[in-house]
């Protein structure tokens, strides 16, 4: 019992965002915020439909509580509509960038429109503040100034109503975010089902009016509102982040990543941007000298594919080549091509073989070794990585030094799996199964 309901409320592994299919792109963490939408659910047709359709739920849930409300004058019921109204907008931006950013750029709009979405952001954040400031005062003169509430029945309706309508949203959320491997929508989604017991305070509230104490529903209320600060606080912040062009910090380690798998590129310089909902990112890499200029227009375009393929929501990457001397730290870092990225090492022990298995940065690229402590002569060592679309096999070659292997091929992205290592002998097989699992943060 005590598993299922901490499934319900998102906590169990039910409700965890399965990564080993796939990961989200371009985003940090994935907060219950108002006036921004997360990229990682804009960049497909399905998550935009899961957001319409929870907007449409929630007006209309919304709807059905502000009739109440202004029959019944229950203060809990009007901070809890306030509460639903402050969820259903959460959509408003999405679509007025949707709407303007597809109009082409012009000489004064360079970027196009989509800092629209930032200014809707804002004007959201204010109307929900100003929002909880009347509940609250509402709240607070109710408490100093007592009057009863009629149709108290209906109040009881209205807040059952507010929580089916928010789990509603949850399930559907859930529901679209684990197809289109979501964390963020899914986050949305466990948010949304916990705001639904907000609604259920509104019924115990009319139930303490019911039983003879009227100050039930100013207090609940009152309650409510302290929620819809907390909301104001944490969506001010994100909103007014993104306007003054603030990124998550993990995006700018996510293009340095991708720049670690262009060989040839010594040192390279990040700043990016939203717009909107897409970003935009600036990098300066700096290449030998003697490398000719074709050579290095190639390792350019080598990197912007990589960067479009490491942050889903990346519109566009503007790459330059820069000289390292007289950069500031900030600028222009080194490339220590440290595994700060791979997954820990297994541990191999067998009869046949006894060592360690990594992911390692090489000259070459990324590579699996396996080094070795002990083994028997003529040992043969192949990976075998599980896939959705099929097995992937690397056989690891012995090396110079005779005391590891190394595969000839990086190992696909993600670095996160289920794998297994074959060791052979003439005498023997033996299949060892491991797990790979990125350090937390990392994204692909």
């Amino acid at each position: 019992m005590l598993s299922e309901l901490r499934d319900w409320f998102g906590f169990g592994n039910k409700g965890e965002f399965q990564a080993s299919s796939g990961r989200d792109h371009g985003s940090g963490d994935h907060g219950h915020t108002h006036g921004v939408i997360d990229p990682s659910i804009t960049t497909t047709e399905r998550g935009i439909w899961a957001i319409k359709w929870s907007f449409v739920i929630l007006a209309i849930t919304s709807a059905l509580q502000l009739a109440v409300v202004y029959m019944s004058s229950s203060i809990a019921l009007l901070a809890d509509t306030i509460h639903n109204v402050a969820d259903a907008t959460t959509a408003i931006p999405l679509w007025i960038a949707f709407v303007l950013v597809r109009r082409p750029p012009t000489k004064v709009f360079n970027y196009g429109l989509g800092r629209v979405e930032d200014l809707a952001g804002i004007l959201i954040v204010a109307i929900i503040l100003f929002s909880a400031v009347f509940a609250g005062y509402e709240a607070i003169d109710r408490l100093l100034h007592p009057h009863s509430i009629i149709y108290l029945g209906w109040v009881a309706v209205a807040g059952v109503i507010g929580f089916l309508g928010n789990e509603i949203v949850a399930v559907f959320r859930i529901k679209v975010g684990r197809e289109i491997q979501s964390a963020a929508l899914i986050a949305d989604g466990y948010h949304a089902r916990t705001d639904g017991l907000t609604s259920l305070a509104v019924v115990l509230g009319a139930a303490g009016v019911w039983a003879g104490f009227p100050l039930a529903d100013p207090i609940i209320g009152l309650l409510i509102t302290v929620t819809i600060f907390g909301i104001v606080w944490q969506s001010a912040k994100s909103v007014m982040v993104r306007a003054l062009d603030g990124v998550e910090p993990v995006i700018v380690d996510e293009i340095q990543h991708a720049a670690e798998h262009v060989k040839g590129i010594k040192i390279v310089s990040a700043r990016a941007r939203w717009i909107g909902h897409r970003l935009h990112t600036d990098v300066a890499i700096a290449v030998d000298d003697k490398l000719p200029v074709g050579a290095g227009i190639k390792l350019a375009e080598q990197l912007r594919g990589e960067l479009l393929g490491h942050i889903s929501a990346l519109r566009t990457a503007t790459v330059t080549f820069a000289s390292p001397e007289g950069a500031s730290p900030f600028e222009l870092a080194p490339l220590a091509h440290a595994p700060h990225h791979a997954p820990d090492p297994f541990v191999v022990n067998s009869k046949i073989a006894r060592g360690e298995l990594a992911i390692v940065d090489t000259p070459d690229g990324e590579r699996f070794r396996l080094s070795l402590s002990k083994a028997v002569r003529g040992l043969q060592a192949t990976v075998i990585i599980g896939r959705a679309d099929g097995e992937e096999k690397l056989p690891l070659k012995i090396r110079q030094d005779s005391s590891s292997y190394e595969s000839s091929f990086a190992p696909a992205e993600p670095h996160e799996f289920a794998a297994k290592l074959m060791l052979k002998s003439k005498t023997q097989t033996v299949m060892l199964a491991f797990e790979m699992k990125e350090p937390k943060g990392h994204r692909h």
